[in-house]
């Protein structure tokens, strides 16, 4: 009778296993995804009893046509930084870029902001000097988002300043992504909370083991302060970017803005509090009249998973066919997708000068062996890859042709492209592309550029490895 009861169960499990991957399969295939993400999802499922199914329901699920905000609230959000901008008929953007800059005012309400002043930082020790001194001048306001918000030794730094500020009337917004801090103590948000610092985290995963929120988190890194001082950049607020990591140092990029792109920072800041907090804010204050202060014409573009479009990839897409000269990129993740491999491929064979730095040793181990399975194809069609031996990598940086820079949160890898919450800066200027492309030549003197016979000649157990590892990054 127990054996009977049991086949009986097997049966029927086997059975309601069956027809709900049945469903989900058919799920899959009517989204019209990429067929090769399709084909991969289906495999999983059929092939991964249970586990693919689980699988799945944390990372499978297509939320772009979701959205966080109603399009009318984001038009009106994104109304105050419009009013500010000058038109873009009268800003006479590069020719060569008018496409570009066409394409992303159309996909990301991304106007062109013009006399900004941007100064850089390539350390974590300078950025956040800077960032504790504006801090510290602030007036009105300061709303501050990161990705990873560490309470260590400067995690506690900038919080005391906060603390501080707050103390003497200045409105302070802290809005961290729950996964992305997950390392840092409840009663790390709690004690700024009980200071009058609105706290709240982005998407909060109450159950990390039951939700599939876990696959898109905000991976932005904005600070704008009384709407006039804007920081953005790769920086996460944690030792690691003072200390070092991965043997060696964490280099990575960041940079202060001042001019009329803060009121970019600024709309993506509020769109991301409005939809956390579900608070609107609207006043004047937090878009305050902006004197050019410099020569620099940018677009602050933000991309996510809600959206209809990938307006950053699309972006780099459109950027890299455009190039002529050569576009040279450092990232620390290197998973690119299809379309994207075949335009820096195109452009190589084309005689464009591409060049790409990365970490030779990642702090993600999957990360690592699954980019590395993308260099021989780069590497066949004459672009040049580079290796950083000083320590990690974590920049996202790239320079075409001397006139246009791109830099921000997003990695060149599908995570950032489809998944993340994302920003970055078009910037359309040949001195701050100098200064960038500067940046990239420091970073090559400490690498090593691999050679493709070498390459070749690696164990094939690890081309193997590699080969497996890049099957699932398309479920990225």
């Amino acid at each position: 009778m127990d054996i009977f009861t049991a086949n009986n169960f097997l049966l029927v499990f086997q059975l309601l296993y069956i027809l709900t991957a049945i469903g989900v399969v058919i799920v899959v295939i009517s989204e019209n995804r990429n067929p090769l993400k399709t084909i991969s999802w289906v495999l999983i499922l059929l092939l991964l009893p249970l586990v693919g199914l689980l699988f799945y329901y944390f990372f499978g699920e297509d939320h772009r046509k979701q959205r966080l905000i109603s399009r009318k609230m984001h038009k009106k959000i994104n109304r105050k930084t419009l009013e500010r901008a000058t038109l873009l008929e009268t800003l006479n953007p590069p020719p060569e870029y008018k496409g570009l800059v066409n394409l992303l005012n159309k996909l990301n309400y991304s106007p062109l902001y013009d006399g900004n002043k941007l100064t850089f930082y390539n350390n974590g020790k300078d950025k956040f000097e800077a960032l504790c001194e504006e801090i510290k001048k602030a007036e009105k306001h300061i709303h501050l988002q990161y990705y990873i918000f560490v309470d260590d030794k400067i995690g506690n730094k900038v919080k005391d300043l906060l603390v501080h500020k707050a103390r003497e009337g200045v409105e302070v917004r802290v809005l961290y992504d729950d996964m992305g801090s997950w390392k840092a103590h409840s009663k790390f948000f709690k004690e700024m909370a009980a200071e009058g610092i609105h706290v709240e985290s982005f998407l909060k995963v109450k159950f990390r083991l039951l939700t599939s929120r876990v696959n898109y988190r905000n991976h932005r890194k904005v600070v704008v302060i009384d709407g006039k001082i804007g920081f953005m950049g790769g920086m996460n607020i944690a030792d690691r970017y003072i200390d070092g990591a991965c043997g060696g140092i964490w280099r990575d990029s960041h940079f202060k803005v001042e001019g009329k792109a803060v009121h970019g920072l600024q709309t993506s800041f509020i769109i991301d509090w409005y939809a956390s907090r579900n608070e609107l804010l609207t006043s004047n204050t937090y878009f305050p009249f902006l004197a050019p202060c410099g020569d620099n014409l940018m677009q602050i573009v933000t991309s996510g998973p809600t959206g209809e479009f990938k307006e950053i990839h699309q972006g780099i897409f459109q950027a890299v066919t455009n190039a002529k000269e050569h576009v040279y990129i450092q990232t620390p993740y290197l998973i690119p997708t299809d379309s994207l491999l075949l335009a820096l491929q195109t452009a190589a064979l084309s005689g464009v000068d591409v060049r790409i730095i990365m970490p030779e040793k990642s702090d993600t181990t999957f990360v690592q062996i699954a980019s590395r399975s993308f260099i021989k194809f780069l590497l066949d069609a004459k672009v040049k890859v580079y290796l950083f031996k000083k320590g990690f990598i974590h920049s996202k940086l790239m320079i075409i042709d001397d006139s246009l820079t791109i830099t921000g949160s997003a990695n060149m890898d599908v995570r950032s492209f489809e998944h993340n919450f994302e920003i970055d800066a078009f910037i359309y200027n040949h001195d701050t592309a100098l200064i960038t492309k500067n940046i990239f030549m420091d970073d090559l003197a400490s690498s090593e550029m691999i050679n493709i016979e070498e390459w070749n000649r690696r164990p094939r157990l690890h081309k193997f490895a590699e080969s497996v590892l890049r099957l699932f990054t398309p479920l990225l």
